[in-house]
């Protein structure tokens, strides 16, 4: 096994994952009922649960991409969850007439923005990985 081997099983591995999550979470998000009925039938549908499931999925395929892209630990989970914050503050703009508190709308949206704020104050260059 050469040396180049792991480090690309885990380069495609991660293709992969943030490949099946961008589809499966812009699925969920787009179209929580065919998402329920085709990939996840656990009664009763959820249309809230469905938006918030393909919230966190995003996050995840784009803290995937972004380590893909070479950015730093804290870069890659900022980015992570500043996709996963918005689209889940998104999610409960959407899906205030469903219930929950009158405020979650504002608060998760506050939390999108400090996440947001945090990454635009990370270093925006990729880390170089040394050639060994």
């Amino acid at each position: 096994m050469g040396k180049r081997t792991p480090r690309r099983l885990a380069t495609v591995s991660a293709w992969l994952g943030a490949l099946l999550f961008a589809l499966g979470g812009a699925w969920a998000l787009a179209a929580p009922h065919s998402f329920f009925e085709v990939i996840a039938h656990y009664p009763p549908y959820n249309r809230h649960l469905f938006h918030d499931a393909g919230a966190f999925q995003l996050g995840i395929a784009a803290a995937l991409l972004a380590g893909l892209a070479g950015r730093g630990g804290l870069a890659a989970g900022l980015w992570g969850g500043a996709v996963a914050a918005s689209a889940h503050a998104v999610s409960h703009w959407i899906d205030a007439d469903l219930g929950g508190r009158p405020t979650d709308p504002f608060v998760i949206t506050a939390v999108a923005v400090i996440l947001v704020i945090g990454l635009s104050a990370v270093e925006t260059k990729p880390v170089r990985r040394s050639s060994s």
